[in-house]
C-alpha cells in the first residue's frame, strides 16, 4: 500500500509540473508586436508609375527627390518568424543609414542601413534574451546587422505625392557576421517632404549560420521575413 501511495504522489507531482510548465510556455509564446507600415493604406486604383493612390497629389520630380536621404528616428525593421501556432514579430527601432536617389541614373543610386540588434524586441523579455544569446544571434559578438544596396530598379521620373511606386532593391544583408544576397521587394512614396520605404525579403536561419528553433511543442518554418519600414529625411 505504501508503495502505491508513493506512486500516486509522484504521479501527482508530475501532473502539476506539466501544468506549470505549460502555463510558463504559454506566457513565453504569443505575438506581442503589430507591424506598422510607414506608407498609409491606399486604394487599389493603379497610378501611372505602377503604384497605387488614394487621392491626386502634387507632382514631385528631381528637385524634390534627387539627393541624399537619411533614415529618421521613426524607422523600424521587423523580423517575423512563423510557427505552427502563429507568426511572431520582432521589432527594432535602432536603425540608421542613408539612400542616395538619382531618378535619371539608377546605377548612381546607393543605399545602406545598420540595425543595433540589442534593441530587438518581441514584447517578451525571456524570449528576447534567448534570441539574442549565443544560441542564435550572438549579439555580444555581432551587435549589428547591416544591409548594403548593390542595385535599384528604375524609378519613374515624376511621382505623385502620396502615391506609392514599386522599387526592387538588391544587395547584401549581413547578420551574425554572415552576408547573404537578397532582394527587397518594396514600395516607396514621397509625402510631406519625407521619403517613405516599405519592403520585404525572405531568408532562412541557415543563411546566417543558425539552426531552426523548433522544439517538441512547436514547429518553426525555415524561412523568416525581414521587413523594412523606413522614414527618410533629406540631408
Amino acid at each position: 500500500m505504501k508503495t502505491r501511495k508513493w506512486i500516486w504522489w509522484i504521479a501527482g507531482i508530475a501532473v502539476v509540473a506539466v501544468i506549470i510548465g505549460y502555463m510558463i510556455m504559454e506566457r513565453s509564446l504569443g505575438n506581442n508586436v503589430e507591424i506598422e507600415s510607414v506608407i498609409p493604406s491606399q486604394s487599389a486604383s493603379p497610378s501611372a508609375g505602377g503604384g497605387t493612390t488614394s487621392a491626386t497629389g502634387a507632382a514631385a520630380g528631381e528637385d524634390q527627390l534627387n539627393g541624399q536621404w537619411t533614415i529618421a528616428d521613426a524607422s523600424k525593421v521587423y523580423w517575423s518568424v512563423t510557427t505552427s501556432r502563429e507568426t511572431v514579430n520582432f521589432v527594432d527601432d535602432a536603425v540608421t543609414g542613408s539612400w542616395t536617389v538619382d531618378l535619371n541614373d539608377p546605377s548612381a543610386m546607393k543605399g545602406e542601413g545598420k540595425v543595433d540588434m540589442s534593441a530587438l524586441d518581441s514584447g517578451n523579455g525571456q524570449r528576447d534574451e534567448h534570441v539574442k544569446s549565443d544560441d542564435f544571434l550572438a549579439i555580444g559578438t555581432y551587435p549589428e546587422s547591416t544591409f548594403t544596396a548593390a542595385s535599384f530598379s528604375e524609378l519613374p521620373k515624376e511621382w505623385t505625392e502620396g502615391t506609392s511606386v514599386p522599387v526592387e532593391i538588391k544587395g547584401n544583408l549581413t547578420v551574425k557576421g554572415i552576408s547573404k544576397e537578397v532582394v527587397f521587394k518594396s514600395e516607396a512614396a514621397y509625402s510631406g517632404g519625407q521619403l517613405l520605404l516599405s519592403g520585404t525579403t525572405q531568408v532562412t536561419f541557415s543563411d546566417f549560420g543558425m539552426t531552426n528553433p523548433h522544439n517538441v511543442v512547436l514547429e518553426t518554418e525555415n524561412e523568416f521575413e525581414v521587413r523594412l519600414e523606413l522614414v527618410l529625411t533629406k540631408s
